[in-house]
């Protein structure tokens, strides 16, 4: 089977386990899904992350975080997708929930938060929201 959309996969990987109250979350494995797991984890939506390397390929596994039987994840939505890709400049990016979540943006130097893009004075591609 092959997904037209590996980051929308990803995403709905995890809202599912969250609805579901697993502990973590296995995914096929790429550099984009792997730095998207780094940020999740540095602003403290994922507890952690690791990759496992089988033989013929990797995969990514996710470590939900939980505080009192509530996620720290309250919604995470794909923006950006390959039908219809969403870019904006420096100057256009928007605020998720008043600042209180993130936008994850593809940018000419990494991908990085949508706070972290204003202070570089860069615009680019929004993968997603996680609030």
């Amino acid at each position: 089977m092959s997904v037209t959309d590996p980051i929308a996969d990803m995403l709905t990987c995890m809202r599912n386990a969250l609805i579901a109250k697993k502990r973590d979350v296995t995914v096929s494995s790429s550099n984009i899904k792997t730095e998207l797991a780094k940020l999740l984890k540095e602003e403290g939506f994922i507890k952690d992350f690791s990759l496992i390397k089988d033989d013929k390929r990797s995969s990514l596994k996710v470590q939900l975080k939980y505080s009192s039987k509530k996620s720290a994840i309250t919604g995470i939505k794909r923006i950006s997708k390959p039908g219809l890709r969403r870019y904006v400049g420096k100057d256009e990016i928007p605020k998720v929930l008043n600042g209180m979540g993130i936008s994850v943006i593809s940018t000419s130097k990494g991908i990085m938060t949508d706070k972290k893009a204003r202070e570089t004075g860069v615009g680019g591609e929004i993968i997603c929201t996680v609030y």
